[in-house]
């Protein structure tokens, strides 16, 4: 790899001390974490630790490890920012930009059971600030400017982040593929969320950016109606409504939804690839006319103000409780990492894993398209 010239090297120890557990996953666990420095400065951070049993697969350390690099060059108010790569205990974690709020599953569980309706200009609003965070995603380019081609491949609730202010972010990009970054076997191995996925991705096809427009799609149509139209019983039989269910007309589920908005939802959930929006930008472009075309719509403070309805006033993301025992310390240098503890005791965080299926020999697709 070719290297810049280096003017002088800081050469400084990062100490992390983690506070509270967020979220734990089946392949990792995030926390939220104070960054100790010089000064008694300290920054809020979020902490993503392989689980051990997943530090001695090479693969899985060289996509975790590739997400890191990847994301620490998107650099967008729509997209979570990556700020560390680090070595612990044998293993890796990703140092975060934390967000003091909740996921887009926990929102609309909130909206539930508060008994509230989603308004419609809120849920297009959501939508387009994901898109915001597509279109940068899709179009980077690395230093030469050659296209890196980034799909994020899991475009869902649980990757979408709302903090507590009306700031809307995209994250994890764990499962993403990018030239020259990421491990990619298409073909081989479902990876996603079944009930966000696009066709191509349950049919075990390659995808292109498109394939996230499709996710963003259903990530819109279940806001709009409170329920996926996808979800089945199980994965699999979610994957085949994803495949071949007809996608029906918005405006006899939900009365509220208008030709326009119905116009949008159909294209974004195109099967056909040619039909569907080329890029996240038109897509982008359509939602934003739509809340906008009067000359005034929601803003961030807009739906910050319903987040503070829906929880309070929080300092914190909602998370799983502080960590018991003491507060555990990650101290990390150029070569060594070293684990202490500390009799101070906080608070927690969130974070999410996509799930992944193998496709079994030639049988995956042949049994797919049988069941459907």
């Amino acid at each position: 790899m070719r290297r810049v010239a280096v003017l002088f090297t800081i050469d400084n120890q990062i100490r992390y001390d983690i506070v509270r557990k967020i979220f734990e996953g089946g392949m990792g666990i995030v926390y939220e974490a104070e960054q100790r420095g010089a000064q008694e400065f300290v920054k809020r951070v979020a902490i993503k630790v392989v689980r051990q049993n997943f530090a001695s697969q090479p693969q899985f350390i060289e996509n975790f490890v590739g997400e890191a690099k990847l994301v620490a060059d998107l650099i967008h108010t729509n997209i979570v920012q990556t700020y560390h790569l680090g070595e612990y205990a044998g293993s890796f974690f990703i140092a975060m930009e934390l967000i003091r709020g909740v996921n887009l599953e926990q929102f609309c569980t909130q909206m539930k059971d508060k008994r509230r309706v989603l308004p419609i200009e809120i849920a297009v609003f959501i939508a387009s600030r994901v898109a915001r965070g597509l279109a940068y995603a899709h179009s980077k380019t690395d230093k030469f400017g050659r296209p890196l081609g980034i799909v994020h491949r899991d475009v869902s609730f649980k990757n979408i982040m709302i903090a507590f202010e009306g700031d809307v972010k995209l994250t994890d990009f764990g499962i993403a593929k990018a030239r020259g970054f990421l491990t990619d076997n298409e073909g081989e191995v479902v990876a996603g969320k079944a009930d966000f996925m696009s066709p191509e991705q349950a049919d075990f096809q390659i995808t292109d950016k498109r394939s996230d427009i499709f996710s963003l799609g259903v990530v819109l149509g279940t806001l709009v109606l409170g329920y996926n139209i996808f979800k089945d019983v199980t994965p699999e039989k979610s994957r085949q409504r994803i495949i071949s269910m007809p996608v029906p007309d918005f405006r006899t589920l939900d009365k509220r939804v208008d030709d326009r908005l119905n116009q949008i939802l159909q294209r974004a959930l195109a099967r056909k690839l040619a039909t569907r929006y080329p890029d996240a930008d038109e897509l982008l472009y359509e939602l934003e006319h739509y809340i906008y075309h009067s000359g005034y719509g929601p803003t961030n403070e807009t739906l910050g103000k319903l987040m503070r309805s829906l929880f309070g006033v929080r300092q914190g993301p909602v998370g799983e409780g502080s960590a018991r025992g003491g507060t555990k310390v990650l101290e990390h240098t150029a070569r060594v990492a070293t684990k202490t503890e500390s009799s101070a005791q906080r608070t927690a965080t969130a974070a999410k894993t996509g799930s992944t299926t193998r496709r079994s020999g030639a049988t995956a697709r042949s049994a797919s398209k049988k069941s459907a």
